[in-house]
């Protein structure tokens, strides 16, 4: 076969022109070895005078990616296995400073070699007693498999450790998987994720796990069936067999504001820093005289719960002051009623506190419904902070003291994660910490009789 060529069928460019005047290239690159489904290299060039002109370009640098591909020896010359483009930079980009390595459109590109002593895709089939296409199918998420057998196989794939080395063909895709969809958290969130994976023109789409979840469906194995070119998982806890499945299934995972450390500790993370968020909020109220203080802290299962209640009490033990246990109330969730039924019982201690410190907005806004209840005055008789700093904090009467988290910043940093893992690159830092803001608005004042 001369230098090249390709077996069976020949690279061919195609354009098409979208509904929307823009112009999609797609290359064919051959038989995905795992799926023996066909693979393309595509690039979408937005509409303009010029799209045609770069639509060629585009072409031509697709078909001589593939080319070089094909001309790289192969296990049957003893040589090493082709690479497939994973850094192939789009024309269209240049690449900003500090910005993640290039990525192609959806070059099924993420190869990596095989350690010796890895199993392979035949070494699970054969121990699972199944055809090397069952195992495809599972990590995959397709439809075709016994629950029985499926079970088996992913037990297989984690307890050997199996890491597929090349997936094939991903979908232009960042997925963004939340724990049941906050608007006012997910949409900040959801712009980060936005303004990076836009400018490597890749879509992106959610999962609300937690509804998945109530209806007894597998949100992992749907995740394997759509082929995102990597997942950032929100406020998540996930179990190890589902962290593995993807794993195994060369899906890159990012988790922003990981609920626990096990199993999380070797999966990449951004979080806000909670416990120093806590402890300034805790620290302003002091600083305001305040001394019965009270918090309402958010599920204590949650890592960043745990971390703005163990802030809020070190700046309170600090100044000799303590967090009582009457003083203290865990909320089933971050929300509205667990600010408004744990607000009314603390309301009704005598003495009462003269300031309640939130785990979130949520809650700290069903305090501003307890104390309306109870006939307390914001901030004259209680004053009250919240966390997160939501656009809610601003409309509220008077408008919220609260801890702000760079929800944007997150959703950035994590994308920029899990891109340059796509492109098989390593990370400079695989949890990265940002930091929060206390704003101070009216809804805290000197404590009364101060």
């Amino acid at each position: 076969m001369p230098p090249g060529s390709m077996p069976g069928r020949r690279a061919r460019g195609e354009i098409e022109q979208l509904p929307s005047g823009s112009l999609r290239v797609r290359v064919y690159a051959g038989i995905d070895p795992v799926s023996k489904r066909r693979r393309y290299l595509t690039e979408t060039v937005p509409a303009g005078p010029l799209a045609a002109r770069d639509a060629e370009a585009v072409r031509t640098l697709l078909l001589d990616t593939v080319r070089r591909q094909h001309r790289r020896p192969t296990a049957a010359t003893g040589g090493p296995p082709p690479s497939p483009a994973a850094g192939t930079p789009t024309t269209a980009l240049a690449p900003a400073p500090g910005a993640v390595p290039p990525i192609g459109r959806a070059t099924g590109a993420r190869r990596r070699s095989r350690r010796r002593g890895e199993p392979t895709l035949t070494t699970i089939a054969a121990l699972a007693d199944v055809s090397a296409p069952t195992v495809s199918k599972v990590l995959n998420g397709r439809s075709g498999v016994a629950a029985q057998t499926r079970s088996r196989v992913e037990a297989l794939l984690r307890e050997h450790g199996y890491r597929r080395p090349e997936l094939g063909t991903p979908s232009a895709s960042v997925e963004v998987v939340f724990y049941g969809m906050q608007s006012n958290l997910a949409v900040t969130i959801m712009q980060g994720v936005q303004q990076v994976a836009g400018a490597h023109r890749l879509a992106v789409g959610f999962t609300d796990a937690r509804r998945q979840v109530s209806e007894g469906r597998f949100w992992a194995r749907d995740l394997l069936a759509r082929r995102p070119t990597g997942v950032i998982a929100v406020h998540l806890g996930f179990t190890s067999e589902q962290h593995a499945l993807l794993a195994a299934s060369a899906i890159p995972l990012v988790v922003l504001d990981p609920t626990g450390e096990p199993p999380l500790h070797a999966v990449p993370s951004v979080t806000a820093t909670n416990w120093s968020g806590g402890f300034e909020a805790a620290r302003h109220l002091l600083d305001l005289g305040h001394r019965r203080i009270a918090v309402i802290s958010g599920p204590t299962d949650r890592l960043c719960a745990r971390a703005r209640l163990d802030g809020a009490r070190a700046a309170l033990e600090a100044e000799g002051v303590g967090l009582p246990a009457r003083r203290l109330r865990v909320g089933h969730w971050f929300s509205f009623d667990d600010g408004l039924h744990l607000g009314r019982e603390l309301l009704r201690q005598n003495p009462s506190p003269t300031a309640i410190l939130c785990g979130n907005d949520l809650q700290a806004l069903g305090v501003y419904e307890a104390a309306r209840l109870a006939g307390r005055r914001i901030p004259g008789d209680l004053s009250v902070v919240g966390f997160d700093d939501i656009p809610h904090t601003t409309l509220c009467g008077p408008p919220m003291t609260s801890v702000r988290q760079p929800l944007t910043e997150m959703g950035d940093v994590a994308a920029r994660m899990v891109l340059t893992l796509a492109a098989n690159a390593s990370l400079a830092q695989t949890r990265v910490e940002l930091a929060t803001t206390l704003v101070v608005r009216d809804s805290t004042a000197v404590a009364p009789g101060t």
